[in-house]
């Protein structure tokens, strides 16, 4: 079993990861501004920020994954992309990171555009996804040295849409997951499957990858 730690770890991402994670029998630490009082049963639960990368890390000295769950809204927008960056500078050797990220970033077709630039994406949430496509562009750029995965849910991911766990998922490499309706959903504890996966049996080294049901 692995020790993984999850920034952002009581949002709803975040949240979703623990419990699965902890419920495989990893240790599993969560880091967030503030800790919940309703709390997942054998994971432990630390007061942090991501933007305190140096703290974040004396806490998590011997994980062997770190998950950032952090969004780059309210007081958070604009900062979350430099955080990451410091985070991966700070990385210690051996840890793989991962990074939870946006539909907007996906394309929408093999060889197509993006889905923030195909049209009818929600203006009020194009600064955050276009925050994470940076990050996602400053990983792509690191040393070769560096493991990292990031994962772009689907269009109806989020407390909006919370679902029920159905035990499966299918993955799209950069292209966004929809179901022959045109639909694309997954429930907050798929998705953690899919992430939890992935950190048990690595596929995506150095890459992305789009989930849904």
């Amino acid at each position: 079993m692995a020790r993984i730690a999850v920034i952002g770890g009581t949002g709803y991402a975040g949240g979703h990861i623990v419990q699965e994670a902890a419920e495989r029998g990893h240790t599993v630490v969560s880091i967030a501004r503030k800790v919940p009082t309703e709390r997942v049963a054998h994971a432990t639960y630390l007061e942090g920020s991501l933007l305190d990368i140096p703290g974040l890390l004396a806490e998590l000295e011997g994980v062997q994954a770190i998950v950032v769950a952090v969004a780059p809204r309210g007081d958070m927008q604009g900062l979350v992309r430099p955080a990451i960056a410091e985070l991966v500078a700070a990385l210690p050797e051996g840890v793989r990171l991962g990074v939870i990220g946006g539909a907007g970033g996906s394309l929408v077709a093999e060889g197509g555009p993006r889905l923030i630039d195909a049209g009818q994406f929600p203006e009020e949430f194009k600064p955050e996804a276009f925050e994470m496509i940076g990050v996602l562009d400053d990983l792509t750029q690191t040393p070769a040295s560096v493991d990292w995965f990031f994962v772009h849910p689907a269009v109806e991911f989020g407390a909006f849409a919370p679902g029920e766990r159905t035990g499966s998922y299918r993955t799209g490499g950069d292209v966004l997951v929809s179901d022959d309706d045109g639909r694309s959903y997954i429930s907050g504890a798929d998705f953690a499957i899919a992430v939890v996966d992935e950190l048990e049996s690595p596929v995506h080294h150095r890459a992305r990858f789009t989930v849904a049901s």
